[in-house]
């Protein structure tokens, strides 16, 4: 099935014409094809929105206005040339035969050319003679990143274990401007941490980010159209930048960094190969000191430096950093409970939603201190983060009326309604809420006490307190019998209670308060 074109797809689209580059460029930039540049295009311009408002869009507003579409034409073309990958790499083995891959390449294409085309087509595109030329980079329009082949070692303190570390090495390639960084492994998480450092220390964003096809960067590579993870392309979108793999088996695509990669061995890895670091932070420290001098050596025929090509020239090019540093994100799926709540699992605990959401399917983005949750790209709910486990996080205006009222519950919620109806209610009232060991149960009685002064009235209620404040006996079935055997009324109120109270136990029966509630 062909790809599709996502929101932040548009949005990089949108991005890149701002900043002036053409149609063909952005195809090229971020490996889609022109037509399909050339058709949203179109699009963007028959809106009613500028290109400003469209960028400023939320994912789902954006899909709405925009239906993806695919991108790639010609399936059986691109199955033809992922087969002429698997013949460059055999072509020099003894006995290679274009006939053995074309046999190879029947049995799996769906629609397979036949043989006379298969070869016209590979001569067409890799012909005999090739020349070469020198490539001219834009200053700020690219950087090019890759993890080193060889690694660097550090030493456990404690144990003496010797670990390895991987290294990131950057490049703007027109100054050749370069940062390195060692980090605990090629996970998604140090690879974004490490391009964060890396544009931090450049002070600006250039226009597109050129990566290597790691597994941290892209979901799944082509020569042609590369799928990003989601998180190094909301990582893109954050610094409002594309990101554009290399060409897989195209070692020119990035022989920059290449290059790079092995005057790092020589400027850095030779000088700290007898020094001994313990940790991360030391190992960081002295390749930094390392770095100043290596981007400090003059070019014998430029008579300058990387760093004076940078300051001079190409500084200026590179965009400003957003005000925040990106936070990793990363994503759950959860579906709202009845109660209006979302299950996320890396806490074990809960998060609100609006009530009308209940029951539907929701994704959960959520970074060190937030928590989003969206519905239909739509985001419908922002918590702070609270990792206690089994932990509420509640807004109350995403709850319903009922909801709202019982969130309400509190000693203070309880004296409030009981002060209303006379100071002899609000007295049995905080007596009641004094004894419970469990505030709930508590607040069921003191509410089975306010409610009775609806059948009886708020006068005949505070009297019946007040009588039973003078015996000590402040609790819902004693209030209740006063009341419905007109005791309150009594002037044999004394002798009549005690009479109550040797045949009516008092096991905090709390079963009528309910019939109020």
């Amino acid at each position: 099935m062909a790809n599709t074109l996502d929101p932040m797809d548009l949005k990089q689209i949108i991005s890149l014409h701002l900043d002036g580059l053409s149609n063909r460029k952005i195809g090229a930039t971020l490996g889609i094809s022109r037509n399909t540049v050339n058709s949203y295009m179109r699009l963007f311009g028959a809106c009613d929105r500028s290109l400003k408002e469209l960028l400023a869009l939320d994912n789902g507003a954006l899909e709405a206005l925009f239906p993806s579409h695919t991108t790639i034409d010609n399936v059986r073309y691109d199955e033809l040339m992922r087969c002429f990958e698997g013949i460059n790499r055999a072509r020099n083995h003894p006995g290679f035969t274009f006939l053995h891959h074309y046999q190879d390449y029947v049995g799996t294409a769906k629609d397979p050319y036949g043989y006379t085309q298969f070869l016209e087509h590979y001569h067409r595109k890799y012909a005999k003679i090739k020349g070469s030329m020198k490539l001219e980079h834009d200053p700020g329009k690219e950087l090019f990143i890759d993890f080193a082949g060889k690694k660097l070692h550090m030493v456990e303190r404690d144990t003496g274990e010797v670990v390895p570390v991987e290294v990131f090495v950057a490049i703007l390639p027109n100054s050749q401007y370069t940062y390195v960084e060692a980090c605990r492994s090629q996970k998604r998480e140090d690879l974004i941490a490490c391009c964060t450092n890396a544009l931090n220390y450049y002070g600006g964003v250039p226009k597109a980010i050129v990566s290597d096809n790691l597994k941290s960067a892209v979901t799944r590579a082509s020569r042609y159209e590369a799928d990003i993870n989601r998180s190094f392309k909301d990582f893109a979108r954050h610094y409002n930048c594309a990101i554009n793999p290399a060409r897989g088996y195209s070692p020119q695509d990035k022989a920059l960094v290449e290059n790079a990669v092995h005057l790092a061995y020589q400027r850095i890895y030779y000088p700290m190969r007898e020094m001994v670091f313990f940790s991360l932070a030391d190992l960081n420290r002295e390749i930094k000191r390392l770095l100043v001098a290596y981007n400090g050596l003059l070019f014998k025929r430029k008579e300058a430096s990387r760093r004076e090509l940078f300051q001079s020239v190409e500084r200026e090019y590179l965009k400003p950093l957003p005000g925040s540093a990106y936070q990793l994100k990363d994503y759950r799926r959860a579906k709202v409970q009845k109660m209006g709540y979302v299950y996320f699992s890396p806490d074990k605990s809960y998060y609100s939603v609006p009530y009308r959401y209940i029951g539907k399917e929701t994704t959960i983005h959520y970074t060190g201190s937030t928590v989003e949750v969206h519905y239909h790209q739509r985001r419908i709910a922002l918590h702070g983060r609270h990792p206690e486990k089994g932990s509420y996080n509640t807004k109350k205006e995403h709850l319903g009326s009922t909801h709202k009222y019982y969130s309400d519950w509190s000693p203070e919620f309880f004296k409030r309604k009981a002060a209303r109806h006379g100071d002899h209610v609000l007295g049995c009232v905080e007596t009641i809420l004094s004894k419970g060991d469990y505030p709930e149960i508590g607040y069921k009685r003191a509410m089975g006490v306010i409610q009775l002064h609806r059948a009886y009235g708020s006068q005949r209620l505070d009297n019946a307190c007040k009588r039973a404040l003078q015996a000590d006996a402040a609790t819902y079935m004693r209030i209740r019998n006063i009341l419905k055997n007109n005791l309150d009324k009594s002037s044999l109120f004394y002798r009549d209670l005690e009479e109550d109270k040797s045949h009516i136990p008092d096991h905090g029966n709390i079963r009528g308060a309910s019939a109020y509630q």
